[in-house]
């Protein structure tokens, strides 16, 4: 299934079952009221109810899927799409493109004009990431406010995990039975703050975090769905233009060793998400080429769908 967190006419959040195919969003509280389920419907009340229900709630959701009432049938065209984790319980985000590190590392050197150290070792046997700010999270559409400190704006081709499935010390055969479903995430980096910031040598700060900078979505696909997801093509076009692409068979570290790594001694919760890192020239700093105010941003990640945002950069105070 693919599901949506969506506004509804009346301006209240929903949670529903898309069919991007049919143009349709199936409103699974509505779909549960007509159906007389209404002593489930807390379990229908947001994603991360759906998410915390389990295998019953996957199970309910797709009852009413069938059952596909056309009176809590909504249009997708024209129905506005939050994340659909509006608030994840967590974020991280990981590096675990080769290809990507080595791109980046040579545009970063030209930008800096400063040599930077070569890949250590260490990235080749663990997976690496950082924790992101998973209150500036934003949806499908949404426009994505550019930061006024910066001038050098980017965007980053990822596949995010969604946790399903409560676990601690989770052994590398068990991993992926612990994922609710799959989503995009679009990473925007504002590069030159970025580059300012990492010889402090803490990670990631105001370069990432920033209102409106996490874009997830257009909505979750669940697993069964998605098959193999260390197999699926991704691309990105910037206003109609492909800039680059790759695919998830070229992660250093799968979904499956980064959630045994992660969960090392430390519990994962459902609701947390865990990105992969950028595909090979999946943003502009591996190209050398950067966004402008206004530009869209499309990543297409195969069975999922096109997250779909456009950068607004506000006009300076005289």
């Amino acid at each position: 299934m693919k599901l949506a967190t969506f506004v509804r006419a009346n301006a209240t959040p929903a949670i529903g079952v898309v069919k991007p195919e049919k143009n349709e969003i199936l409103d699974l509280d509505m779909a549960a009221q007509w159906a007389g389920q209404t002593a489930q419907r807390n379990t229908l009340a947001n994603m991360q109810a759906l998410i915390d229900a389990g295998q019953p709630g996957l199970q309910l959701a797709q009852s009413l899927a069938n059952q596909w009432p056309i009176q809590a049938m909504v249009p997708l065209a024209g129905t506005q799409l939050l994340s659909p984790l509006p608030r994840p319980q967590q974020m991280r985000d990981c590096l675990v493109f080769e290809q990507h590190l080595l791109n980046a590392i040579k545009t970063w050197e030209q930008l800096t004009k400063r040599p930077s150290a070569p890949i250590s070792p260490l990235w080749y046997e663990r997976p690496t990431y950082y924790k992101c700010n998973r209150m500036s999270v934003v949806g499908h559409e949404t426009d994505v406010q550019w930061p006024p400190y910066s001038e050098l704006m980017d965007f980053e081709l990822e596949l995010a995990c969604v946790i399903g499935k409560k676990g601690k010390n989770i052994a590398f055969s068990e991993g992926l039975s612990h994922i609710f479903g799959f989503t995009i995430f679009n990473d925007f980096s504002a590069r030159d703050t970025q580059m300012d910031e990492r010889p402090l040598g803490m990670g990631p700060m105001k370069g990432k975090d920033f209102d409106t900078g996490n874009v997830l979505g257009p909505w979750i696909v669940t697993t069964d769905e998605i098959g193999d997801p260390q197999n699926l093509n991704m691309e990105v076009h910037v206003n109609g233009e492909r800039w680059g692409g790759g695919n998830s068979k070229d992660m250093h570290h799968s979904f499956a060793k980064i959630l045994a790594f992660i969960s090392t001694s430390e519990t994962l919760y459902p609701g947390e998400i865990i990105a992969s890192g950028t595909v090979p020239t999946g943003c502009g700093l591996e190209l050398g080429r950067f966004l402008k105010p206004n530009d869209v941003v499309e990543l297409k990640i195969e069975r999922i769908g096109v997250l779909k945002n456009k950068i607004v950069r506000p006009k300076k105070e005289t």
